[in-house]
């Protein structure tokens, strides 16, 4: 079955002259063409697809992967005071799925639902906030103050009733957050998952509690974002003892996702793992407002921070579309087998400098960068580029592709 948010289209799609990367299927010639049904399915893949009276997507030589998705970030926008629109780090940014991390909690997720996921191009998922109330207003009422911040029964039911929508919990276990309450939350979270058999993305941060007690309470398919931050008491990088934690865990089936946002990504300690080979199995972004204009961008960006410190281009481009699908149990094999919905981008790797910062304000210049092109979606081809992030204070700036004024 497609997914209903691939918008019909009245016309085949044929993307012509395209070079396939981190799609792990054997026998796909090194440059082809990918015809794509009018109602999103893959009607045929090869090396030469004659035109006819499709619509022409011409790569150029350019790169095909499977759909970028976005694992961390924050779209439920007028829902709370952190979210972005979808458009502002989905299609135009090359990214076709993006997974909302506990913007909502059961109090407020069928607004999520019927303003945001189903009217977006994207295909969007979420992980449901433990809290109630969610991040509306992050950082200033928390959402785990104490028992009464949670609703057990609430939580399960609206979990029952959007199995379609809801892939995981979402608990972020840090001092800033819970004050004391040290491991309650993550462990009413992993409770709720046994029960109902979905994996909990617990973001970590300033201790209480520690990271090194977050990591003893995972099991495999479990999500820590945010696990390359630089933060005082939650860096892997200060203590040998958590890093041995970390690599034990990345051993156990613990997802270790970058999780960039405004405070959590820090270079030496990415580049530090890397140089070890501890590898994170996902890349995303924590996209919102506060860091749209400041330290991330965007998906592209963040993945070319990763390149920059030493992942290959193909582990990069697997951690940032197959390996997030995975992690929220759809489908991430065969994307290019006939009948297959169409969810692709087409990107280019371009060499130049630019100067960008981790969330602690460091500096570096990356020599290769991702750019985006097209986001296909069925038989929708989205134009795509980076974002151009502009200074506080400056006017702002009409995104050509999805209209958006920066």
């Amino acid at each position: 079955m497609f997914d209903n948010r691939f918008k019909p289209q009245a016309r085949n799609l044929l993307i012509k002259g395209a070079r396939p990367v981190g799609f792990a299927q054997p026998g796909l010639p090194p440059v082809l063409d990918v015809l794509v049904s009018a109602d999103g399915a893959i009607l045929d893949v090869a090396a030469d697809i004659a035109a006819d009276t499709a619509k022409l997507v011409e790569a150029k030589g350019a790169f095909i992967s499977p759909g970028w998705t976005d694992l961390h970030a924050h779209v439920w926008y007028g829902g709370t005071d952190i979210s972005i629109r979808p458009e502002q780090g989905g299609a135009p940014r090359g990214v076709t799925t993006i997974v909302d991390a506990g913007s909502a909690g059961e109090a407020n997720f069928h607004g999520l639902r019927e303003f945001i996921i189903e009217p977006a191009r994207e295909n969007i998922y979420a992980f449901l906030n433990l809290g109630s109330i969610g991040l509306v207003a992050c950082n200033r009422v928390t959402e785990l103050q104490d028992m009464r911040s949670i609703d057990i029964d609430r939580t399960i039911a609206v979990i029952k009733e959007n199995r379609d929508i809801i892939v995981g919990l979402k608990v972020r276990a840090s001092a800033v957050i819970s004050g004391g309450w040290d491991l309650v939350p993550l462990k009413l979270a992993k409770k709720l998952s046994r029960v109902l058999d979905l994996p909990v993305m617990v973001h970590v941060g300033e201790p209480p509690p520690l990271y090194d007690d977050v990591l003893g309470l995972l099991t495999e398919g479990d999500i820590v974002t945010h696990c390359f931050n630089g933060k005082q008491g939650g860096s892997i990088i200060e203590d040998e003892d958590l890093y041995k934690l970390a690599e034990d865990a990345a051993k156990r089936g613990i997802i270790l996702d970058v999780g960039h946002g405004g405070a959590s990504f820090s270079f030496d300690v990415g580049k530090a793992a890397l140089e070890r080979g501890l590898l994170p199995n996902t890349i995303s972004t924590d996209l919102h407002n506060r860091s749209l204009d400041t330290s991330v961008w965007d998906m592209a960006t963040t993945m070319s921070k990763l390149l920059s410190l030493g992942m290959g281009m193909e582990d990069v481009i697997i951690a940032s579309s197959t390996a997030p699908k995975r992690a929220i149990n759809k489908p991430a094999d065969n994307l290019l087998a006939k009948g297959k919905p169409a969810e692709f981008t087409i990107f280019d790797l371009e060499q130049g400098d630019l100067v960008v910062t981790d969330s602690q304000g460091a500096r570096s210049t990356l020599h290769q960068t991702f750019e985006p092109r097209y986001a296909i979606l069925g038989a929708e081809a989205v134009t795509a580029h980076r974002h151009q992030p502009i200074a506080a204070g400056e006017p702002g700036h009409k995104c050509p592709s999805c209209g958006w004024k920066s």
